[in-house]
């Protein structure tokens, strides 16, 4: 992976998904997307894509064509990263209803082949999947880097959900991207207080209700002037929105919602 130009001095984890009154099973060093075994394995065995089978390109577990594949989201709403026909500043939502996050910055489009390799990651445990998706992302920091911030904060999962899949995947995604841009993270500076019901059936309005009052920010944890809110896909932005009332109300100036991908036309 390419190197980004660092936004401030070497980021440093501020520990688990959780603080440590919700302590759960999140991936020791050795079994991250981007750990000490991933590194060995890919030196001793040959790139394989994991979504043809093909031999894999620079090195890594994605072949060109399948790498080819994936949308960027070049043309998308500054405030919202909801994909754009054509290149326009805000999109229609923003614009009648400004979001409590100041900015965002979603490289990719969610569809296919890119789903394929979240749900593997996500939902299946393949932190294989996780580390291509980890350097797809460290890929898009390195053409066009995010906005200056001074912290990054990843969405939490609630603990019962995180004791069930081992780790939270957003924050197995933002622990390379921070140390990529030089940054901070704080991974236990929110917290999921109240476990709600899975969200993919859910329209828009159906969501806001469900995550309402479902965060709150870890005792004892001081924010800085700018904070970036990180989550591996933005469907709705209801998630992030939740998020960045929680850390409006605890006095954060600027705030930038960051995630992988960006589902179309889920308003």
């Amino acid at each position: 992976m390419g190197q980004v130009a660092p936004h401030a001095s070497a980021p440093q984890d501020a520990g688990a998904s959780l603080g440590s009154a919700w302590e759960a099973v999140n991936l020791s060093g050795s079994r991250q997307v981007d750990g000490i075994a991933r590194r060995v394995l890919q030196a001793l065995l040959p790139p394989r894509c994991l979504l043809c089978g093909g031999d894999g390109a620079q090195g890594r577990d994605l072949c060109a064509g399948c790498r080819g594949d994936l949308a960027a989201n070049t043309h998308c709403c500054a405030r919202c990263a909801l994909p754009l026909q054509t290149a326009e500043p805000l999109c229609g939502r923003c614009l009648r209803r400004t979001p409590p996050f100041d900015g965002a910055w979603v490289p990719w489009r969610y569809g296919h082949p890119l789903d394929l390799l979240e749900a593997r990651f996500k939902f299946h445990g393949d932190l294989a999947a996780g580390h291509v998706l980890a350097e797809l992302l460290v890929d898009a920091a390195c053409a066009a880097p995010p906005a200056q911030t001074d912290l990054v904060i990843c969405v939490p999962l609630h603990r019962e959900r995180l004791r069930e899949r081992g780790y939270n995947q957003a924050l197995e995604l933002a622990r390379p991207l921070a140390r990529a841009l030089g940054l901070p993270l704080a991974a236990g500076a929110l917290l999921r207080t109240r476990a709600t019901p899975a969200q993919t059936d859910l329209d828009a309005g159906a969501r806001r209700r469900n995550l309402r009052d479902a965060f709150s920010l870890s005792p004892g944890v001081e924010l800085p002037a700018r904070v970036a809110i990180f989550d591996d896909v933005m469907t709705t932005g209801a998630t992030l929105a939740e998020c960045a009332r929680v850390l409006r109300r605890a006095g954060v100036q600027h705030i930038d919602v960051w995630a992988l991908a960006r589902v179309p036309g889920r308003r």
